[in-house]
């Protein structure tokens, strides 16, 4: 195998591990938190599939230190859900300092084709023969088709004392192994915008 041909390979199993970026992001001007001064921090995911978002709620709360709480055992049936009065008095006489949501905003599907066979022959071009003979294959075997998915999220950081929406970002995922692999993924790209706009603050 040649070294185009490994190239390639390298390229797809890259592309093929899946991959988070962000799209676009917001902070309220000059905002900024110290996590060490939080104590509570309420977590939601709102996703269709309820195992969904008990992952994805999982996964974030554990890159908050012990102060994150899922809303899957939180905001349960105790509580009027359709009276929003209700739910912001909970929240605050709980003693909550913030929340985070994540919603699935959309899911996007490309399908791509991919010849069967794939090579690489440098002097190809010299003569018809060899020219005709190297294209051939691409022509005379089936390919296949294959369909990438991209994950579109929403997350959003509320301020409890001010209730108000402080920060927020799009993420795009391209093609994840799963929902855990998709959060840790969004979590680290997300954390990692928060601290290089100074919008995070570490003692």
């Amino acid at each position: 195998m040649n070294k185009y041909s490994l190239l390639f390979m390298a390229i797809v199993i890259q592309w093929s591990c899946g991959s988070t970026r962000i799209t676009s992001s917001w902070r309220m001007p000059d905002k900024e938190i110290q996590l060490d001064d939080l104590h509570k921090v309420l977590v939601v995911a709102l996703f269709k599939s309820e195992t969904n978002r008990h992952k994805a709620e999982d996964e974030m709360v554990a890159y908050l230190k012990g102060k994150g709480v899922v809303s899957y055992n939180y905001l349960d049936d105790n509580f009027n859900r359709q009276n929003e009065d209700e739910i912001r008095k909970k929240i605050r006489n709980d003693g909550f300092d913030g929340a985070i949501t994540m919603r699935l905003m959309d899911v996007e599907k490309d399908k791509f084709y991919s010849p069967t066979l794939l090579t690489s022959y440098p002097i190809y071009y010299r003569t018809f023969s060899g020219y005709y003979y190297r294209n051939l294959p691409y022509y005379s075997q089936q390919g296949y088709y294959t369909t990438t998915k991209t994950y579109t999220v929403e997350t959003n950081v509320y301020s409890m004392k001010e209730d108000k929406i402080i920060w927020s970002a799009i993420t795009a995922t391209t093609d994840p192994s799963g929902v855990d692999k998709m959060m840790d993924e969004i979590t680290k790209v997300v954390y990692k915008r928060m601290k290089s706009e100074g919008f995070i603050k570490e003692k």
